[in-house]
């Protein structure tokens, strides 16, 4: 008998984890397992984190965040969308990650069921498992070219004890982008349903061809069912900033209050404070990494599109590529070894949900000359892989 709860005792390090921690260290490696890339996080940013030091802005805050810092957040959601969101709805608790596990907890427990649009991030699904339920993913499909969600199935797997849906548009791995009939039609279901609906948008700036990917606050009533989560950590290259944030319905706030003090007593001060110069500042920075990111597609799609071994669509939005190697075997030994052997970092497809045994994610966020000879070496190593 253990002190432990079962759905925590059934934990273990996702397949990104099982490929990079004992190899994390290697200089040698190109890495493209992680979701990052190398541009820096911004000089503005860092200087007024620095000075908020100095200034020993270093106490608590509200466990909500900072008033201004979630007023900046509000204006930039009402320019970006052309909205006027009410303040009330904005909670800065922590990182994105944490955010999304207070959505989870606020709808799930045991007993209850939660569905995930996958492939999903593989700490989506422990993060609803934590909570006690079951959890079930609804893979995408590949039609025409393209990652496509079919709602039908979604819609379908839903039951009795639904009591949440994930959904991360742009997708974290392929690269799928819901758009915004699909969104008023989900929302518009789980509104009947009385579903909490768990909008993660924080790859919204990493689009190609628009300055933002179709948001559900541009569907939602201000009491609709929804947390809408974003962050910092992608659009202003704030990976390890760890700060994000949520949009749910004001009614809600005493109890995001409460859960933002249980888990977190608030996101750091002086983090606030180089946050609200990522918004103040951070435009330029935005622009640049997008463009950075986009040429990365391109030579990614260079390397792999023709590729007789490799099936891959191209990613409408995010920064990442979800191909699959064609009688792979076991995708984890090829990441390990294409590790080991080739020192190019990628994430084994398994561990982003049922259904991506033969696919592994590449993260084309570096700079082009990285990530060039990143492709050059697995195209080396793909080349000599036995079909399996």
């Amino acid at each position: 008998m253990s002190a432990l709860r079962p759905e925590i005792l059934a934990l273990e390090n996702n397949g990104i984890a099982k490929v990079a921690q004992s190899r994390i260290a290697d200089p040698e490696i190109i890495p493209l397992w992680f979701g990052e890339g190398d541009i820096p996080t911004s000089q503005a940013v860092k200087d007024a984190t620095k000075k908020a030091l100095d200034d020993n802005l270093i106490y608590y805050s509200n466990t909500r965040g900072r008033a201004d810092l979630r007023m900046r957040i509000k204006q930039y959601l009402d320019e970006l969308y052309g909205l006027d969101i009410d303040y009330e709805r904005i909670t800065v608790p922590g990182s994105t990650m944490l955010a999304i596990n207070i959505a989870s907890q606020m709808a799930l427990t045991t007993g209850s069921h939660g569905l995930v649009v996958s492939p999903a991030w593989p700490n989506i699904s422990s993060a609803f498992a934590v909570t006690g339920a079951q959890v079930e993913h609804v893979r995408q499909r590949q039609i025409a070219g393209k990652w496509t969600l079919v709602l039908d199935d979604l819609l379908a797997a839903v039951r009795p004890n639904t009591r949440a849906i994930f959904v991360n548009s742009p997708c974290n791995p392929t690269g799928w982008m819901m758009q915004e009939a699909e969104q008023r039609e989900l929302l518009k279901f789980c509104r009947e349903r009385e579903i909490l609906l768990i909008a993660d948008e924080v790859y919204h700036r990493t689009v190609f061809d628009q300055d933002a990917a179709p948001s559900f606050l541009n569907v939602a009533a201000f009491d609709d069912p929804v947390i809408v989560i974003s962050g910092f950590s992608k659009a202003w290259a704030m990976t390890g900033w760890r700060v994000g944030w949520m949009v749910a319905p004001a009614m809600w706030a005493e109890q995001l209050a409460a859960l933002s003090e249980c888990f977190n007593t608030g996101a750091p001060t002086f983090i606030q404070i180089g946050a609200m110069a990522a918004l103040e500042h951070g435009e330029p920075d935005v622009d640049k990494m997008v463009r950075q990111y986009a040429g990365g597609r391109d030579i990614v799609m260079e390397f792999l599109g023709q590729h007789s071994r490799i099936e891959i669509m191209r990613p409408e939005g995010a920064f990442y590529a979800f191909p699959r190697i064609k009688n792979a075997g076991s995708v984890l030994e090829f990441c390990e070894r294409l590790a080991d052997e080739e020192k190019v970092g990628v994430a084994p497809g398994y561990t982003f949900g049922p259904g991506n045994e033969e696919h592994f994610r590449i993260c084309f966020a570096l700079s082009h000359d990285r990530l060039r000879e990143a492709m050059t070496r697995m195209v080396r190593f793909i080349d000599r892989w036995p079909s399996q």
